[in-house]
């Protein structure tokens, strides 16, 4: 493990499952996970530290430093299942030190046993849409009924461009090891941080582990003075003509 792992404490979990939530496109998984993971009054249990992340200190209003990090939590849902959560401001900084990253975080989460591996992130379309959806990919073909049941849309072969980073990488090690994964991706066009498709993701995890109450007031604030702003650009493609339809 090239990783530094610290410890706040060594939880005793069941069959744990784990979800990826880390900054990429919109920003949308990201706030989906850290709102699920606050709504659970989750845990913190280990802070991660890695040369693949920023080589600086941010200080706080306090001027106390922290070091750049991603940190592991846990939580138990109202059905009783037991989650890990990876959180942070930060993905790799180089591919190569995002597949090192994510291969130190699944031999962690190898030896609690994870029954599940679940990845986030924005399905970004370069353009605006009102009814906005949530996309599935698969470990397995099995898995699909389950997710569409849960509100999960999927779209043969698609995205065209691959699952890059961390909501991908961790797919492809949980296929490697035998576990069940999947990535929600919710539909953005990843022009501004969205918390909008931010609540899709979370309908679809309140179903999965029987959360009735989401208090999703102050995201839908925030999505609703988003639409005020995104009127500006509808209908219009970024300048660049870079394609967004990949998922981060």
């Amino acid at each position: 493990m090239e990783s530094i792992v610290k410890y706040d404490c060594k939880p005793v979990l069941k069959d744990p499952v784990f979800i990826e939530c880390l900054p990429g496109i919109g920003n949308v998984g990201k706030i989906a996970g850290d709102h699920f993971a606050e709504l659970l009054k989750a845990e913190r249990f280990a802070s991660v530290y890695s040369m693949n992340f920023p080589s600086q200190v941010i200080p706080d209003q306090d001027c106390v430093i922290k070091m750049a990090d991603n940190e592991l939590w846990f939580a138990k849902a109202p059905n009783g299942q037991d989650i890990i959560f990876l959180r942070g401001d930060y993905q790799g900084s180089t591919p190569e030190g995002q597949f090192i990253l994510a291969q130190d975080m699944m031999e962690i989460l190898l030896s609690y046993g994870v029954s599940r591996i679940i990845t986030l992130g924005g399905y970004g379309t370069g353009k605006i849409d009102r009814e906005l959806h949530v996309f599935g990919a698969v470990t397995r073909p099995g898995l699909k009924e389950e997710l569409t049941g849960y509100g999960v849309t999927f779209n043969p072969g698609e995205p065209q461009a691959g699952i890059i980073g961390a909501a991908g990488l961790f797919l492809g090690f949980a296929q490697m090891n035998n576990i069940d994964g999947f990535c929600l991706m919710g539909e953005t066009s990843g022009f501004f941080v969205d918390h909008g498709s931010s609540i899709k993701i979370l309908e679809v995890l309140g179903r999965m582990f029987s959360v009735e109450d989401l208090s999703l007031g102050e995201l839908e604030e925030k999505s609703q003075q988003l639409d005020v702003l995104t009127e500006k650009v509808n209908a219009q493609e970024p300048e660049d003509g870079n394609d967004l339809s990949y998922i981060g």
